[in-house]
């Protein structure tokens, strides 16, 4: 029962997020690199006028399962209230590390590491063991509504022009290259200044910071959940040959949550866990 509700609550994050790949996994068409960005930021929300800019600085190796981001920006915002000026400026400072599925925050406020799964990653593990990682990004840019433009050269190389419901992004096998937002009258328009691609990233630039690391509630480290995707897949063939009948009663047998679901609720579940299981089986 403990692995079916893996399962469940899996399949629905599913819907929510998007991934790449991993047996080896395969996020990127490129093998490994180093991408530097500039972020400017400029507009005016409810009364206030902002302007901001970062820099941004992107290490990956062994096809985008280890990657490490780096972002320092400052943001200011001027308001004005019976003819009087306020200004407020924030500085961030935030880096971020991949690593086959564990996730690593770093917060430098507090000089913590919070460490957890990174749900995008695992989705593909579990249902898209051997995709390709092309393939699998525009996929998922298209089933959120995006669509491929054009194309367009940024720092020598050619990139897919993406409009996704009024954001563009200039992709590089899988990699942003460029990417202009506007939201709410706020533009975010993120550029790389330099790209090197299929290099050696020396090792400390994946080094995160002395800081404690505070585990996530439940966490489980790659090698354990390797084990547990070896058990979930003898549960997926189990549950890939039972009817709605004899799926609704095991899942309702000692899970209150389930008990108070609709026969509605509980056949759409179940012909989504069905339609998972058979897109894993397909890949």
């Amino acid at each position: 029962m403990k692995k079916l509700n893996i399962l469940l609550s899996l399949i629905v994050v599913l819907t929510s997020c998007s991934g790449n790949s991993q047996n080896k996994l395969k996020r990127y068409e490129i093998k490994s690199g180093i991408v530097k960005y500039t972020t400017t930021i400029s507009g005016k929300v409810i009364g206030s006028t902002i302007t901001g800019s970062g820099t941004e600085s992107v290490y990956f190796k062994d096809w985008g399962a280890v990657e490490l981001k780096e972002e320092q920006s400052t943001q200011t915002a001027t308001m004005k209230f019976f003819g009087k000026k306020k200004t407020q400026i924030t500085s961030t400072h935030t880096m971020n590390k991949l690593d086959n599925g564990e996730s690593y925050l770093v917060d430098f406020d507090t000089k913590q590491i919070f460490l957890s799964r990174d749900m995008a990653m695992d989705m593909t593990k579990i249902f898209h063991p051997n995709a390709d990682a092309g393939d699998v990004g525009k996929s998922m840019l298209e089933s959120v509504g995006g669509k491929k433009i054009g194309t367009e050269s940024i720092l020598g190389y050619s990139c897919d022009v993406w409009d996704i419901k009024g954001a563009k992004q200039w992709m590089y096998k899988g990699i942003v290259l460029k990417m202009d937002i506007t939201v709410l009258g706020l533009r975010t328009l993120t550029e790389a200044t330099s790209a090197k691609f299929n290099i050696t990233v020396p090792s400390k630039n994946f080094e995160l910071p002395d800081f404690p690391i505070q585990k996530q509630e439940g966490f489980m480290n790659n090698a354990d959940f390797e084990t547990d995707m070896d058990d979930m897949d003898e549960g997926m063939d189990k549950v890939a040959n039972m009817s709605f009948k004899e799926w609704k009663k095991l899942v309702t047998e000692d899970d209150p949550e389930m008990q108070e679901m609709s026969d509605k609720e509980l056949r759409q579940t179940y012909d989504m866990i069905q339609k998972m299981i058979k897109i894993r089986k397909e890949n």
